[in-house]
């Protein structure tokens, strides 16, 4: 995919257009599932962690970097230059996907949409609430949320999109 050629080859533009329509709904299912989760945990974590089974438990951390924990630090300075950052980024990913052929605008809406509930709880709360801990014996994974997994499977779909079909061409 050109990012360059993306949208200087379409002549007209509709939000209505049948793609759009379907992204708006993937990104709001996806952003709603997310506030849901985000909601119920900020509601019933009144202990420090609740043990789910001997794989998982919710652990809530407020995460003020990006993801994973990279870039986490308490200065406003870099808190504010991160979510600047993140905002133009979500800008440019749905300029992109609305210029994208089908499959890569549903990939991107589910990134999008996950994107979309770590920026708003970045406006909202000043720092994105995870809370998904996975586990093996003393071994942590870093703590996720909703967001989080669909941000993640929409980057790992495209990669594999991207390489079967460049394998497949050649």
């Amino acid at each position: 995919m050109n990012l360059l050629k993306i949208g200087l080859d379409k002549k007209k533009f509709s939000i209505f257009e049948k793609k759009n329509i379907y992204s708006i709904i993937v990104i709001l299912l996806i952003f709603l599932m997310d506030r849901y989760s985000k909601m119920k945990i900020l509601d019933n974590l009144n202990q420090e962690t609740i043990y789910v089974n001997s794989f998982i438990n919710f652990d809530l951390i407020w995460n003020t970097g990006i993801g994973f924990g990279l870039f986490d630090h308490n200065t406003a300075l870099i808190y504010n230059s991160l979510t600047l950052i993140i905002g133009f980024v979500l800008l440019a990913l749905i300029y992109i996907a609305i210029f994208s052929e089908k499959i890569d605008t549903f990939i991107f809406s589910i990134i999008i949409g996950g994107a979309l509930g770590n920026f708003y709880d970045r406006l909202r709360l000043n720092a994105v609430p995870d809370f998904i801990d996975i586990h093996y014996m003393n071994f942590h994974w870093f703590t996720f949320n909703v967001a989080d997994i669909f941000i993640t499977l929409g980057i790992i779909t495209f990669l594999l999109k991207d390489f079967f079909i460049k394998k497949n061409e050649k």
